[in-house]
């Protein structure tokens, strides 16, 4: 009788040891590249130029803590223009914009011929207060508060609805309006 062959290693265990060997090589390789590569160059920050910075908003001074209001009201009154009286303070941002828009074309024009301008600084809003109180104006109201005075001294114009304590959201035409409105 035949003998019978000896039975093979099956194929497949075979190639798949081969096959663990190869991806343990591959990730070893891999692993060693990782580990051991040179180290790259240190990078640079890249300069960057800072944004600029926006100037600060410069209030000017308008607004004499140490003016006697009285004195220069009645000063203003013999020049023979109406007066503009603006009460209010430095520190009010609608304020400083009411003096911006004064001094702006056609604005400073119309202000130069026809009225004198006289600020009569409140403090905040607890100085000087018997003043607008005299010309009928609501100080309460909010500032930039305004009164037109006649030569005669006499009120024409007093603001009691805070009409130009928004001046941030007006435009300088409101202004000039009002101006032409009281002059002579």
């Amino acid at each position: 009788m035949p003998s019978k062959p000896s039975p093979k290693p099956p194929v497949a265990n075979h190639n798949l040891l081969w096959a663990g060997v190869v991806v343990l090589l591959v990730a070893a390789g891999v692993l060693a590249y990782v580990w051991l590569k040179p180290a790259a160059a240190p990078v640079e920050p890249v300069a960057t130029v800072p944004a600029p910075t926006p100037a600060p908003i410069q209030t000017r001074h308008i607004y004499s803590e140490t003016a006697d209001p009285k004195a220069d009201i009645a000063a203003a009154l013999v020049q023979a223009k109406r007066v503009i009286l603006d009460f209010g303070g430095d520190w009010c941002g609608d304020c400083q914009v009411l003096d911006i828009y004064f001094h702006q074309p056609p604005n400073a024009d119309l202000l130069a011929k026809n009225f004198i301008l006289v600020h009569v600084w409140i403090g905040q809003i607890d100085t000087n207060l018997d003043i607008p109180e005299k010309y009928g104006v609501a100080i309460k109201k909010g500032v930039p508060a305004l009164a037109v005075l006649a030569p005669s001294g006499k009120a024409v114009y007093a603001q009691r609805m805070g009409e130009f304590e928004s001046m941030r959201t007006m435009q300088p035409s409101s202004v000039t309006e009002f101006l032409d409105k009281w002059k002579r």
